[in-house]
């Protein structure tokens, strides 16, 4: 199936809703990308949650070693890792509390967003977070 991300309208909803952010592959590193759209997002009033088994705490947050560590509801996964680890972190989502799967630009995998939606998970791929929180007109 290909990839059809929710229209943006739904994507600006689900920020606007969101509290809890889990960033899969999220570095300590400033220059990183990852570091930089979580720090902002955290900076506009998200729980930023890392997940790397590399670091121990990222933006003040204690990081977590996988999904399958965090405790409680997640309302969006958002992933900074390479396209080819996209079905495994399929179905380590789908095995926790959380809402939305989200991989960052030029990320995508149409097995796990076949996987993920034949499961009933909204999926977002191929999309920036940051982008679509600033079109959103929040930021």
């Amino acid at each position: 199936m290909a990839i059809l991300n929710p229209e943006r309208a739904e994507i600006h909803q689900i920020l606007n809703k969101a509290k809890r952010i889990a960033v899969v592959g999220l570095s300590d590193n400033p220059e990183r990308t990852s570091y930089q759209i979580s720090e902002r997002m955290q900076q506009e009033g998200y729980t930023i949650i890392p997940v790397n088994p590399k670091v121990d705490e990222v933006l003040g947050e204690k990081a977590v070693a996988s999904l399958a560590d965090i405790e409680g509801h997640v309302d969006i996964v958002d992933v900074f890792r390479r396209s080819e680890f996209l079905p495994a972190l399929a179905e380590e989502f789908d095995a926790i509390d959380a809402d939305v799967f989200w991989a960052q630009s030029g990320i995508s995998d149409e097995t796990a967003y076949d996987f993920l939606k034949e499961r009933g998970h909204t999926v977002i791929m191929d999309r920036c977070i940051m982008v679509e929180y600033l079109l959103s007109g929040k930021g």
